[in-house]
């Protein structure tokens, strides 16, 4: 029997390959309701003037989604029990369904306190995950601070905006 186990395992699709799989669907899933008029609206609010890294933000996120997808990916192969492995694979979608829905939800309802609001909440999830996956590994949970890092900043930066453009509450 242990032969069959180990033969089943190995016809298996890769777990880095399900979670990247899941990662690039949910991303490109959330971002597929975007028109090309709330891209407009979203480049024509005002920044804060000291906001001078906007373009290295698309850089910051892809590090952000390879550190957690790895970080997913160490819990995955470091489980215990079936029932937590669970929880803690739907935590991590729950965290990123919160980074990829900020920018539709605030396009869409053409408000960044929601934006704001969505930010907040995936830190809130970000440090809940973090807490639950500390047990298991500790290099997950390091792959974890980039987005712990940069969460709040994004969310401040957000909130800075609300005061420069008062018709996008």
């Amino acid at each position: 029997m242990l032969g069959g186990d180990k033969l089943a395992k190995s016809s298996m699709i890769p777990s880095w390959l399900v979670i990247g799989i899941v990662e690039i669907a949910i991303a490109v899933g959330f971002n597929a309701f975007l028109s090309a008029e709330d891209r407009r609206w979203f480049f024509r609010l005002r920044r804060p003037s000291w906001l001078t890294f906007e373009r290295l933000i698309p850089v910051i996120w892809l590090f952000i989604f390879v550190c957690g997808g790895w970080s997913a990916y160490i819990t995955w192969e470091s489980r215990g029990e079936e029932f937590t492995a669970g929880l803690l694979m739907f935590l991590y979608v729950a965290v990123e369904v919160a980074i990829v829905s900020y920018t539709p939800v605030m396009l869409k309802f053409r408000s960044l306190l929601a934006g704001t609001l969505v930010g907040g909440t995936g830190f809130v999830l970000g440090c809940i995950l973090a807490v639950l996956v500390a047990p298991l590994s500790g290099w997950a949970v390091v792959l974890l601070l980039p987005y712990l890092l940069w969460s709040p900043i994004g969310t401040y930066v957000t909130w800075k905006m609300i005061p420069l453009n008062p018709g996008a509450v």
